[in-house]
């Protein structure tokens, strides 16, 4: 097998990604483009979801919850699989079909009425969205090649960003005007971009298939690869910073301190904004397995010191609880950005170029993972155990990161074995 690009130590110069913020790359601008509309959608449908189906079709808040629940556990499994088949199958059309499986199973939103249907919409769309997440990182990984694989992840997720922004407001346009048809405009809304993301991925140019398995060669190889299995494992434990500041961030300002309710809108901003801005420029220099792991190590660093502020803002006056949760806020997102770029560095650098689907499937599997695991955790932690379960988790963040550097390391030392070329120099 070819090595993977991202994983060459040593490497030729880098040519730049993009010209006046645009990718140079016509294919990388396809992709671009798509999960711009894409992630429109996402926005749209996020803001409105939950309170269309409390307060329009009155299904109970806990029982909507449960449907969440079941889609997530099967966004768990199917990345892996459904990130194989798109290797053995051609990871190009398979993504195309998924996409638009994603928006005609969608649609099933404006027909749900009752608690089975909804669960039933969810698990299926929750299938085909997240199966197409798997295809279509192995694609990115195996398009942005030469360099540019961390630097393109780390510009599509500022281009995430601004398309969940404008999805958001679409959204909040909904939920002023508070009718039935307003909620429903969005959900067709968010199955129409998956349709055009569908005809946005057949102007790719087509990957050639995985070569057939050797003699003896296991069909999901990236579960014999312990080493990649342990360092998903430390980038699953990572990510849980995500979830900590989204779920128990909110929290801790309503209840634990004396800063305004209204900061929580504040601290998101200064997250978005700062990600919109300074992401790529942040993932510089992780383009290398040996890079990518130290730049975790500091981003655990960072997000640690951005947990201990947000922990001290307990207790103190309204405006010094202000500041410090701020401070905490832009020192976090510092750490998720140089993080962020670390953990794809490593990710698409380990994998076997013919095997990015799978791999970066088991990926994403830890990062789900984490999404079930780190709700539960954070609030028992952050809210229920104070400023002792902010440290807890800051010290659990910085382990993972720094454990990453001598794991990556034995990773590399064993990529001959797994289809990677280790290049170490």
């Amino acid at each position: 097998m070819t090595v993977s690009g991202v994983g060459v130590q040593g490497s030729t110069a880098v040519k730049p990604l993009t010209q006046n913020g645009i990718p140079i790359d016509p294919n990388l601008r396809i992709l671009a483009g798509a999960t711009l509309v894409n992630t429109m959608g996402n926005g749209a449908i996020t803001t409105t979801f939950a309170l269309y189906f409390t307060r329009i079709v009155h299904i109970p808040a806990s029982q909507v919850g449960l449907a969440l629940s079941a889609a997530a556990v099967v966004a768990l499994f199917v990345q892996v699989p459904i990130g194989h088949l798109g290797d053995v199958r051609g990871p190009r059309e398979l993504l195309r079909w998924l996409t638009l499986a994603t928006g005609v199973v969608t649609l099933g939103l404006l027909f749900t009425h009752n608690i089975w249907a909804l669960t039933g919409v969810m698990m299926l769309e929750a299938f085909f969205d997240r199966g197409a997440g798997a295809v279509r990182n192995g694609v990115i990984a195996r398009i942005a090649e030469g360099g540019q694989g961390v630097r393109f992840k780390a510009y599509l997720r500022a281009v995430t960003n601004v398309g969940i922004s404008v999805g958001g407001a679409l959204g909040g346009l909904a939920l002023t005007i508070d009718k039935p048809w307003a909620y429903l405009s969005v959900f067709a809304f968010n199955s129409l971009t998956c349709v055009v993301n569908s005809f946005a991925v057949a102007r790719l140019p087509h990957l050639e298939k995985a070569p057939l398995r050797a003699a003896g060669e296991p069909r999901l190889q990236v579960l014999r690869d312990i080493p990649f299995v342990v360092m998903t494992v430390l980038t699953g434990i990572f990510a849980m910073h995500f979830v900590i500041i989204e779920v128990a961030m909110p929290l801790w300002i309503a209840h634990s301190t004396q800063a305004p309710k209204s900061l929580v809108a504040v601290t998101l901003m200064i997250n978005t904004v700062m990600v919109a801005i300074f992401q790529v420029r942040l993932s510089r220099g992780a383009d290398t397995v040996t890079a990518a792991s130290k730049a975790l190590r500091t981003g655990g660093l960072w997000i640690g010191a951005g947990f201990g502020l947000v922990a001290l803002a307990a207790g103190q006056s309204k405006w010094v609880a202000v500041a410090l949760l701020c401070g905490g806020a832009l020192v976090h997102v510092v750490g998720e950005m140089v993080g962020s770029g670390g953990q794809w560095g490593v990710q698409m650098g380990l994998a076997p170029r013919e095997r990015q689907g799978q791999y970066q499937g088991f990926s994403g599997m830890g990062f789900s993972l984490s999404n079930v695991i780190a709700p539960s955790l954070s609030v028992a932690l952050c809210i229920n155990g104070g400023a002792i379960g902010w440290a807890v988790l800051a010290a659990v963040i910085i382990a993972a990161g720094a454990l990453s550097v001598p794991v990556s390391a034995w990773a590399l030392r064993t990529r001959e074995r797994y289809g990677v070329l280790s290049h170490t120099g």
